[in-house]
């Protein structure tokens, strides 16, 4: 994966990056799976029940960020800069321990002590009932999570970044949807969801240990020893990192679980099934996001070790293709949120504008690159965690601000400046601790055409009066398509437009050889 670059020089080829960007997108396919998704699960189950659900899968999210103590992003350092296979399989086996041991503690516990957890939820009626049942049993998801994402991280760190594809997209997102509907068929609402999902986490985390087994040696992984020096640089990356990934998550997934805990009743399902909703749209661009992120993260790490400034030049270029793709891509679903909840039932029509708040977040983001994950490998300790504290500061207190009139969308604007704020204070310091930044030409260029563009798209498209609905959904996937066109063609260098292979062929942005 180091190897000479496109200047010639010993660093991190940036056709490899496209490569397996490329790769991880199809596994990170499925999120967009799972938005498709959602329109059926709401139809089936409404949106109350929907809404509980997503609260819940919420907090399985967030208790296992924290319980396995940044494991997942931990060995994206520690294994690719291990020197030995001894070493590099006793921080599997150190990752696992460390990871899944609380996990199974905390199921464990919730399952048995239910009854009160499930008071800290708020359900409709019809869901009340079996809201206990659903508790004990959606806790097992927690340690089966936890697994597929240490067994997945693993193989990343390893830089294959292929392997989720059949684990995400087929078996942890169709066949919940196929098992869904069969809950449904027979009768099941609440637990319908819960039965289903489980269903799916089982099967993928099965899967999940025959992917370890294809990139480890199962012998050599279980007599690895437990070594106090892997002990120690796993648990310091870990905790250095612990509190920004815990705020990451906390972004995705706390909003639906503090909207259902603070409003009464069917309101505080439906709040969060609205916030899901809008999410779950909204994370489509998250999909080139994190492939870039996860390429360069143990990319990074690994050409630390020998010169650090070798990392700007592919940061520059990752940087631009994340605001290439990412802010069309963004801006297009702004301008089809209103089409795109014409799919669910009639209630959850007032999801628009968190849907616009949220996509055009990550728009804007999208111009910062992956500075979070470059700066988790090169310095894991203080600065990720003192930016996680101001993201979350400044998410609550937007929030706050805004609550009297609609929640959700006041969560949503908070969300949208936390996560702003934490991202460019990434950037900023990467630039003032190690002078890595992305801003080399043809970076302003990129910023003028692509920004320019999209404001112009929005000024034309978001507020005419409505045209024929064929006209509201062709009109912006016209416009998204010619922006990351002009994009590609205007702001990558010549060299960077021959690193997309045969899609750069095909689209016109370079010769063949």
């Amino acid at each position: 994966m180091t190897r000479p670059d496109d200047s010639g020089k010993t660093g991190i080829s940036k056709k490899t990056v496209v490569r397996s960007a490329g790769v991880v997108a199809m596994a990170r396919l499925g999120a967009l799976i799972e938005a498709v998704a959602q329109p059926a699960y709401v139809w089936m189950f409404g949106l109350a029940t929907y809404g509980i659900y997503m609260a819940l899968w919420a907090a399985v999210n967030i208790v296992s960020n924290v319980a396995d103590l940044a494991m997942t992003s931990a060995m994206q350092r520690t294994i690719p800069q291990a020197k030995t296979e001894e070493r590099a399989h006793s921080a599997l086996k150190t990752a696992l321990v460390i990871g899944m041991v609380p996990s199974i503690i905390i199921a464990l516990g919730v399952s048995t002590f239910a009854a009160p957890v499930a008071a800290l939820f708020n359900a409709a009626p019809r869901d009340a009932a079996s809201l206990e049942l659903a508790v004990a049993l959606f806790a097992w998801a927690l340690p089966l999570w936890t697994f597929v994402e240490l067994a997945t991280s693993a193989s990343r760190a390893r830089k294959a970044f292929g392997p989720e594809v059949r684990l995400r997209i087929f078996w942890e997102q169709i066949v919940r949807l196929l098992m869904a509907g069969a809950a449904w068929l027979a009768g099941w609402m609440t637990m319908g969801l819960v039965v289903a999902h489980l269903a799916s986490l089982a099967i993928t985390a099965a899967l999940g240990w025959r992917l370890l087994a294809r990139y480890y040696n199962v012998p050599m992984l279980i007599r690895a020893p437990f070594d106090r020096d892997v002990l120690r640089d796993l648990l310091g990356t870990g905790l250095g990192i612990l509190p920004a990934n815990i705020a990451v998550r906390a972004f995705s997934d706390m909003p639906p679980l503090l909207l259902n805990m603070l409003l009464p009743g069917a309101a505080g399902a439906s709040a969060s099934g609205l916030f899901g909703i809008a999410r779950k749209i909204a994370s489509i661009p998250l999909i080139v996001r994190h492939s870039l992120y996860y390429v360069i993260q143990p990319l990074a790490a690994e050409q630390a070790i020998h010169d650090k400034h070798r990392i700007n030049p592919v940061y520059g270029f990752a940087s631009r293709l994340s605001m290439i793709l990412l802010l069309p891509m963004s801006l297009l679903l702004a301008l089809l949120a209103g089409p795109m909840l014409m799919l669910f039932p009639p209630e959850a029509a007032t999801a628009a504008a968190l849907i616009v708040v949220l996509t055009l977040a990550r728009g804007v983001n999208a111009i910062a690159g992956p500075a979070n994950g470059i700066l988790q490998m090169l310095r894991p300790r203080i600065l990720p965690t003192a930016n996680a504290l101001v993201g979350v500061a400044v998410w609550l207190l937007v929030s706050w601000l805004l609550w009297g009139r609609d929640p959700a969308l006041a969560m949503a604007w908070g969300v949208a400046c936390g996560a702003f704020v934490m991202e460019w204070l990434a950037l900023a310091e990467l630039w003032h601790t190690d002078r890595i930044h992305p801003f080399a030409a043809p970076f302003a260029r990129g910023i003028v055409i692509l920004g320019g563009s999209s404001l112009l798209i929005w000024a034309l498209l978001g507020s005419h009066q409505p045209f024929p609905l064929w006209l509201d959904i062709a009109l912006p996937v016209v416009a998204a398509l010619s922006l990351v066109w002009l994009g590609l063609r205007v702001v990558l260098t010549a060299q960077e437009r021959q690193s997309l292979g045969a899609i750069g062929r095909r689209l016109g942005l370079s010769r063949g050889k």
